[in-house]
């Protein structure tokens, strides 16, 4: 896949654009569906790799006297490393044509025509092309993030609880429970959960991480941050 280092487009108050996130669930994919020929497959192992390495999109070549090639869709879902509620973050599908064989025995890389890629969220479905995809920056903790959160929450409990002190406001009805939901290089998302449904927080780090060397001080840099602010709360911190 055709991904230079391009300057990204800007994010939207300290978030991921689409693009990103599109491309920072693909990079920490361990698994894919593919759809091709009427058969579905699993493609399983991929090990954070990013699974692009041997599906190369292309942009679509004029209309006219093309002859026909068969369809492909790539599915990809994005689940929260956390035991949080509705683990499902995202769904990425993307979708074109193949202009070599496909295999899923790995030997191989394939060509595609790219059609259209689709990001399914809480907030809404987005379709991002091809040129925004070339162009967004890789997020340097996409194959981190699984297990700097799971232990934040293994190992350092009482400083996801320490965060809430952060969140204004807090939510009208006691908070249950708190666990990290999502890092990336703008900061940290929390899944406050309630006793009837749960509220999604984002807490931006001072500034947005080139490196994953820099994600521990802007982690402390928000930890510093709480321990100087107090407020009462459900949950003990």
């Amino acid at each position: 896949m055709r991904m230079p280092g391009a300057a990204p487009a800007t994010p939207a108050a300290g978030r991921p654009t689409d693009a990103e996130r599109v491309r920072a669930v693909l990079a920490a994919a361990h698994s894919m569906t593919v759809v091709t020929g009427g058969l579905s497959s699993e493609v399983r192992h991929l090990d954070g790799g990013d699974p692009m390495g041997r599906l190369h999109l292309h942009p679509a070549g004029p209309g006219g006297d093309r002859e026909p090639r068969p369809s492909i869709r790539l599915e990809f879902t994005d689940i929260a490393p956390t035991p949080v509620r509705d683990r499902v973050r995202a769904r990425v599908t993307i979708t074109g044509r193949l202009l070599t064989p496909y295999t899923d025995e790995g030997a191989d890389s394939t060509c595609m025509e790219f059609g259209r890629a689709v990001l399914e969220t809480a907030e809404g479905r987005s379709h991002i092309g091809l040129e925004e995809l070339d162009a967004a920056c890789p997020d340097p903790l996409a194959s981190y993030e699984s297990g700097m959160l799971t232990h934040l929450v293994d190992d350092h409990a009482e400083l996801v609880t320490l965060l809430l002190r952060l969140v204004r406001p807090l939510p009208a009805e006691p908070v249950v429970r708190v666990l990290p939901l999502a890092m990336d290089r703008y900061g940290i998302t929390l899944r406050l959960e309630l006793a009837r449904g749960h509220r999604d927080v984002r807490l931006p780090f001072p500034s947005p991480l080139d490196d994953v060397e820099q994600s521990g001080v802007q982690i402390q840099a928000l930890f510093s941050a709480a321990r100087r602010r107090s407020h009462r709360n459900s949950l003990p911190a």
